[in-house]
């Protein structure tokens, strides 16, 4: 992947304020793979202290939706159409993080989908997996 392409990536996703409220920010770019890491802040909490769903799902989306991007041409954006998260366990630790993957690029249509993890004590658990579509959009 080329320089340009990531640089791109980087870029919309500093524009996202959604992102910038959570703390949020990317880790990693490669072709078809992105990588998103958020702290679990005092104000991404749920009422029994653990990262609420809302930040898992939304950094899981973008994870997805950014790797998406990744193998679209460069005047192209993408939109969720739709995307399902399944909760396996609960948020604890102090950081998550999303690696979203493509499993099927398309010029209509991109099937994605992503794992979070919660990392406390050098230690990863898998917490949430997404499955989704993106749409292309002209940019």
């Amino acid at each position: 992947m080329d320089a340009g392409n990531t640089d791109r990536i980087r870029r919309s996703f500093a524009a996202q304020a959604m992102m910038a409220t959570l703390g949020a920010e990317i880790t990693a770019v490669a072709e078809g793979a992105v990588e998103i890491t958020a702290p679990i802040l005092p104000s991404a909490t749920q009422q029994q202290g653990y990262g609420h769903a809302g930040l898992t799902f939304s950094i899981g989306d973008s994870a997805a939706g950014y790797a998406a991007l990744t193998m679209l041409p460069p005047d192209t954006e993408v939109v969720t159409a739709e995307i399902k998260i399944n909760l396996l366990a609960p948020a604890i630790g102090d950081t998550l993080r999303a690696r979203g993957r493509v499993i099927k690029p398309g010029r209509r249509l991109v099937v994605v989908s992503s794992e979070v993890h919660a990392l406390k004590d050098g230690t990863e658990t898998l917490i949430a997996v997404l499955q989704g579509t993106m749409v292309p959009v002209p940019g």
